[in-house]
């Protein structure tokens, strides 16, 4: 008989279904998504060797969890995901507010509801999704709110006194009986709330005010938490830490191409569907890489992280800004620019948490020297490291270096000069000017199809020299200036990354 079928009772009843706990529900399914190999935990990247197994392993121990990890590590989205486990739908008994299993009901109202009618009670089916909830622990959170109270409304409609076990009005835990309850930002919730948990940790039942009876309820718990707040003295009261079975450790990516795959996952990219979008991976690169240099810098307060968000906000403004500089000119094309990499800086500045040190350097400063990094870093992956010097033989010539020619043509006062809003014709053309670069980046054809792309990985160039003290960059506005080193050294203007930013590396 199919679910659909089965309307009271009786037919539940004849047609044999199993009623099993939540935990046994989604062990049963766990163990069979397993055996056949189904995806568990899809568009989660990075935690297949470390999080997911232990996930699946607390889940197998019939475990309730706590997923410990800085901000933007997916705990939300994992917890999310649980519910996919459970059956797409079980039976309840019609009207129940906790969810009353017909087999084995809890509440006054189902009890009275089969006492009266028996086999003929109506049943109804609720979805994996309606098993589902989930609370962001605050101040000002109570615990009515979580369990429940006498509600003297309820009481006065129905005419019933305030011990009467009908003027109870259950909080969002009992309403999610049988289901999946999820406490975000668990150090957050006050001492004497915390406590309130306990009873549904160690004795799975829940009592309110003074009624002298017990609810017994089937909950998975499932709690997030800032390492931070997680292990300060009085943010977690100990008897309720102790009573959760699996503490579960999240993390960044701890390689690039994870992030890539996150931010590629969760930013908005795809814009006007009659303009082609194409971003160079480099792109991708430099700003993942930023948010990783991000994660061990000395300015930046890394109790707090560095969430995945940042990367996400970061390549959602580049795009804008190259999107922006295609409507002024009309362009099919939306591609990024070395110098649209300046606009990703309000993705950085608000998403980081600076320490003293930063504060006192500033925020844009912090941002920029980040982003130095990250090109110096990626520009080694593309093209000859400009600092580096090969060990020749005795007898063997000196190697010119690749970039000689470039670089020569700054110091007899060559200049270039960028704006973020050039059409591509006038950009190639200025970059074009540059001895010896058209013909540097032609040595390297795998990494570029077209003369848009070409034209970008000539700027990448200048920018990577720059960012080895090669040659001097101002920066006015959404101007960039490329010249020579030395000349710049007796000129002001504002610059990230060289000479000036050495401190930083």
């Amino acid at each position: 008989m199919k679910f659909k079928e089965i309307k009271t009772l009786g037919d539940l009843k004849s047609s044999g279904y199993n009623v099993l706990s939540i935990k046994d529900e989604i062990r049963k399914n766990l163990v069979e998504k397993i055996a056949n190999r189904e995806p568990i935990f899809e568009g989660i990247v990075g935690y297949d060797k470390t999080v997911i197994p232990s996930i699946i392993n607390s889940l197998l121990a019939k475990h309730d969890i706590i997923l410990l990890g800085l901000r933007g590590q997916a705990k939300t989205k994992i917890a999310r995901m649980i519910p996919k486990l459970l059956d797409e739908f079980i039976p309840i008994v019609k009207g129940s507010e906790i969810n009353d299993n017909p087999l084995h009901p809890i509440s006054k109202y189902a009890v009275d509801m089969i006492r009266e009618k028996g086999d003929n009670t109506e049943i109804e089916w609720i979805s994996r999704d309606q098993r589902y909830s989930e609370k962001l622990a605050t101040p000002d959170v109570n615990i009515a709110d979580l369990i429940g109270d006498i509600d003297p409304i309820k009481a006065a409609n129905q005419r019933l006194h305030y011990s009467h076990e009908g003027a109870i009005h259950f909080g969002i835990i009992p309403r999610t009986n049988r289901g999946i309850f999820v406490i975000n930002e668990l150090p957050d919730l006050q001492p004497r709330i915390q406590v309130g948990l306990l009873n549904i940790m160690q004795e799975k039942d829940i009592q309110i005010r003074g009624f002298n009876i017990r609810i017994p309820l089937d909950v998975l718990m499932i709690f997030t938490a800032n390492p931070e707040d997680y292990t300060n003295r009085g943010n977690i009261i100990t008897p309720l830490k102790d009573r959760i079975d699996s503490q579960i450790i999240t993390h960044y990516p701890k390689v690039l191409e994870d992030g890539i795959k996150i931010t590629e996952t969760f930013s908005w990219i795809d814009r006007d569907k009659k303009k082609k979008i194409l971003i160079p991976y480099y792109f991708r690169e430099i700003i993942e890489m930023t948010a990783m240099m991000a994660r061990v810098s000395e300015f930046i307060d890394q109790k707090s992280g560095v969430s995945a968000r940042l990367t996400i906000s970061s390549i959602e403004n580049l795009i804008s800004n190259a999107e922006r500089r295609a409507i002024i000119n009309k362009d099919d094309m939306i591609m990024p620019r070395m110098c649209d990499v300046l606009s990703i800086l309000p993705g950085i500045t608000g998403k980081v948490e600076l320490v003293f040190e930063g504060e006192q350097e500033g925020a844009i400063k912090v941002a920029k020297a980040l982003i130095s990094k990250s090109v110096r870093e990626i520009f080694k992956k593309y093209f000859p490291d400009p600092l580096m010097r090969k060990k020749k033989a005795a007898s063997e010539k000196e190697e010119k270096n690749p970039y000689s020619e470039i670089v020569e043509w700054f110091q007899y006062g060559g200049k270039v000069n960028i704006k973020d809003d050039m059409t591509f014709k006038e950009y190639f053309k200025e970059l074009k000017k540059v001895d010896g670069l058209e013909n540097f980046v032609k040595k390297y054809p795998q990494y570029y199809e077209s003369e848009t792309e070409l034209a970008s990985l000539m700027e990448f160039v200048l920018d990577g020299l720059h960012q080895n003290s090669k040659i001097a960059k101002d920066e006015i506005d959404s101007e960039i200036l490329y010249k020579d080193m030395v000349g710049s050294m007796f000129t002001q203007g504002e610059s990230y990354g060289g000479y000036e930013d050495e401190f930083y590396r």
